[in-house]
């Protein structure tokens, strides 16, 4: 990846953790963990990637994307304002009675969202029936799905990737995001989904595992996914949840919690910090 763009990622993860912060804390409710741990892939998707445009978030031919571990709407959230889809300020709102920025992402409401999607496990076959859609219409766009690991315990999700596999939906991407934590606890402990990669290839999924907090690996394993033919992709990522804030990194209590004001000022000045160190 070129090195002017990586830095334009990283600066741009960095503000979209931020948002996070800022809204969970505003909310005094939310999960801040998993919000962070992919971040830097939604970054990549939303800033790099995907085929949207704010003006016109409906556009037929757009690039969908489902956030099937909706619980972690405060990313999503961020880098849909970043990239122009409503004001960075309204991030604050997160889960107010007024706000269209509720806990889970609303179709409908917030644009730029193109699932409803908060009960673990469904998100992936809305994704399904969107990529299979545009097959049979011969349509250009593609599907991401982005999975929690925790999620993956759900028998739903298996029976979507025999699904997505026995319609060689090749215009669908799924990601997993292992950070390995759930509300309980580590997942090998609570119901272990190990070996990811060899269910998933048994499966019939192509199976990329990656780096998820490194912008090399991101870019390299979606422009692999573009060669993959007559199979869907899953991108296994390794990441690290509440990564950017030293006292959420790897801590399963702040799955789903807020911080407090103090535990907010520490947060924002360490992302400040990376954020002045990146720009200077």
């Amino acid at each position: 990846m070129d090195e002017l763009l990586k830095k334009q990622l990283e600066i741009a993860a960095t503000k979209v953790r931020m948002g996070v912060i800022e809204g969970v804390y505003n909310a005094k409710a939310g999960h801040p963990g998993g919000s962070l741990s992919v971040a830097d892939t939604l970054t990549y998707l939303y800033m790099n990637r995907m085929n949207v445009d704010p003006a016109n978030p409906e556009m037929a031919d757009r690039d969908r994307l489902v956030l099937s571990k909706g619980h972690t709407a405060p990313a999503l959230y961020a880098c849909l304002a970043h990239r122009g889809f409503f004001p960075v300020e309204e991030l604050k709102t997160l889960r107010k009675i007024d706000s269209r920025l509720q806990g889970h992402p609303v179709k409908g409401k917030v644009p730029g969202v193109d699932m409803s999607t908060g009960s673990l496990g469904q998100g992936i076959s809305a994704a399904c029936g969107m990529a299979l859609s545009g097959k049979i219409s011969n349509d250009t766009y593609k599907v991401y799905a982005v999975l929690g690991d925790g999620e993956i315990q759900e028998g739903q999700v298996w029976e979507a990737a025999m699904f997505a596999a026995h319609y060689q939906l090749d215009n669908l991407v799924a990601v997993v995001d292992n950070n390995g934590l759930q509300i309980d606890g580590k997942i090998g402990d609570v119901m272990s989904p190990y070996p990811i990669d060899e269910k998933f290839a048994a499966f019939g999924w192509h199976v990329i595992c990656i780096n998820g907090h490194d912008f090399d690996e991101i870019e390299k394993a979606f422009n692999e996914a573009e060669t993959v033919i007559n199979k869907p992709t899953v991108i296994i990522q390794r990441s690290t949840k509440g990564k950017g804030v030293s006292y959420m990194e790897n801590q399963c209590g702040w799955h789903g919690k807020a911080p407090n004001a103090e535990e907010y000022a520490k947060a924002m000045e360490e992302l400040n910090a990376h954020l002045a160190a990146l720009e200077a």
